[in-house]
């Protein structure tokens, strides 16, 4: 009896001692695996696949490694992006790319930075705008209650189009694993985007594309004759350029053309040979209209207003539109589909990788009360 209690108790040990033994070759494996991954990030290198603590998106690594550098569709993402063939697909862009596309757009493209972006699901974009209408009275205690006018709405249908970059890259550098592939391939479509919607939001007629803010009827008229739809402008007072004395007070009359509640949060547009004539203005006092910002990455100001480089926007010349102030946000609308589709193509242009991206982009006047042009003309 006590041979075979001994043998029990030695068998209790034994297992103790193994359990020990596993945890301690644990614990040593764990503290190796940390070791690696903070070794791998001292040199630059990525950790080895069994180190713990690689946390990749799937969904970005799968486009990344797997579709943009060697063109495996699996485990992507397909989506259609055509409206008229449900058989042509494209990948979405994964969102980290997206939003790279999307701050370098709105850094480059100056529009967008002051207009009203809207993201939709679909292909087309309504907007509804009250033009008018009495819908309130006075009356007195026991007075008789008329009925008032009702409003008058008209409805906005930006035109749109398809916006779309090819840019190509060798196989040879999608093969180097120290190529950024997608900041390349996030900086090569935002400028080839920034620059084409930059010139349909300014100048664009409308077919196929957004249409453009300059594009629009103009007329002096003010804001309670002039038709819907058309911008009101003011004259310079003189062809092709300001009138040789106090030519800042051109400027101040298109500020004040502005009705009081779209001054707030309104900007002056303009390329930059205009805005080179406009610097040298000055005041009685010597003092310059134009101020430079006070903090970096903050637009200057004119006449207390922030002005907008576009060099989409013309040059001074007889009966020109090369000045506009307002305010964008009420007055101009961006309509986008949220996601951007690319299309690899290896084959067209052998040895080198096309990357087709498509985006759908609409843009239109909403407001015509909240834009203001300067035509240089002498009426």
């Amino acid at each position: 009896m006590l041979e075979v209690k001994a043998n029990a108790l030695e068998e209790s040990f034994d297992a103790i001692l193994q359990a020990d033994r596993v945890a301690g070759i644990e614990a040593r494996m764990d503290a190796l695996d940390d070791a690696l991954k903070i070794q791998a990030e001292r040199v630059g290198r990525p950790p080895l696949d069994g180190a713990k603590g690689g946390e990749v998106d799937p969904a970005r690594a799968a486009f990344t490694e797997r579709y943009l550098r060697r063109g495996v569709e699996a485990g992507v993402e397909l989506k259609s992006f055509s409206g008229a063939t449900g058989a042509s697909g494209g990948y979405a862009v994964p969102r980290e790319i997206d939003q790279m596309i999307e701050m370098a757009l709105k850094s480059m493209s100056p529009i967008r930075g002051i207009a009203n972006v809207v993201r939709t699901g679909s292909a087309g974009y309504r907007k509804l705008v009250t033009t008018g209408g009495v819908v309130s009275g006075w009356a007195s205690e026991t007075g008789t209650r008329p009925e008032t006018g009702t409003p008058t709405y008209q409805e906005i249908a930006p035109p749109s189009g398809e916006l779309y970059a090819n840019p190509s890259a060798s196989q040879a550098m999608l093969d180097d694993a120290q190529f950024d592939v997608e900041g390349w391939l996030a900086g090569e479509i935002a400028q080839e985007f920034a620059r084409a919607e930059g010139a349909a939001f300014v100048n664009g007629n409308g077919t196929n594309k957004p249409k453009g803010f300059l594009t629009y009827t103009t007329t002096n008229e003010s804001d309670a004759a002039r038709a819907f739809g058309s911008l009101q402008y003011v004259a310079s007072g003189q062809a092709g350029g300001f009138p040789a004395s106090n030519p800042q007070d051109k400027l101040i009359d298109l500020v004040q053309a502005l009705r009081a509640p779209y001054r707030q949060g309104a900007s002056f547009v303009m390329n930059s040979a205009t805005l080179a004539r406009i610097r040298k203005f000055k005041t009685t006092d010597g003092a310059f209209l134009w101020q430079p910002a006070m903090v970096v990455g903050q637009p200057a100001t004119l006449l207390g207003y922030p002005v907008i480089e576009a060099e989409d926007m013309p040059d001074v010349a007889a009966d020109s539109l090369s000045i506009a102030f307002g305010n964008f946000a009420h007055g101009y609308v961006i309509a986008e589909r949220n996601d951007t589709s690319i299309l690899r193509d290896p084959y067209s242009n052998k040895p080198f990788v096309h990357f087709y991206a498509v985006k759908r982009i609409g843009g239109a006047v909403t407001n015509s009360e909240a834009i203001k042009l300067m035509k240089f003309a002498a009426s």
